[in-house]
């Protein structure tokens, strides 16, 4: 059964860390670009950082630039959002797509949705 699946969420006080993981079954992930994606309540969803299949080219949105690193490991079939420094701001659901290429980041240039990992942040 092809899917991804999300993991590492909770809950973290504003300034803390957390590594989310991104782990593929079904298919190979080194033919596709992998993107993570959140959705605040009340909000749409969002590019937050996207890796291009060999890893070399990577994306951010501004909001998290300078906090948040994206990385792949093939040999184990996962990506990695490792997010840093973080604001009550990032809190919301993370979910993790494959496309064919990073593009811009969009949620519409992505497809094979986990089922999210759910993030806050507060005091």
């Amino acid at each position: 059964q092809l899917q991804l699946v999300e993991s590492g969420g909770g809950l973290v006080q504003p300034g803390g860390s957390l590594r989310l993981s991104c782990a593929a079954s079904g298919f190979t992930l080194d033919y596709y670009a992998i993107g993570w994606f959140r959705q605040a309540p009340g909000k749409e969803r969002e590019g937050i950082s996207c890796i291009s299949k060999g890893g070399g080219i990577t994306y951010y949105a501004d909001s998290v630039k300078g906090r948040f690193t994206i990385s792949r490991e093939n040999a184990k079939n996962t990506v990695y959002l490792q997010m840093n420094s973080l604001k009550t701001e990032d809190t919301g659901i993370y979910y993790c797509a494959r496309g064919a290429s990073i593009s811009r980041c969009r949620p519409s240039e992505f497809g094979s949705w986990g089922q999210g990992t759910q993030v806050t942040v507060s005091s």
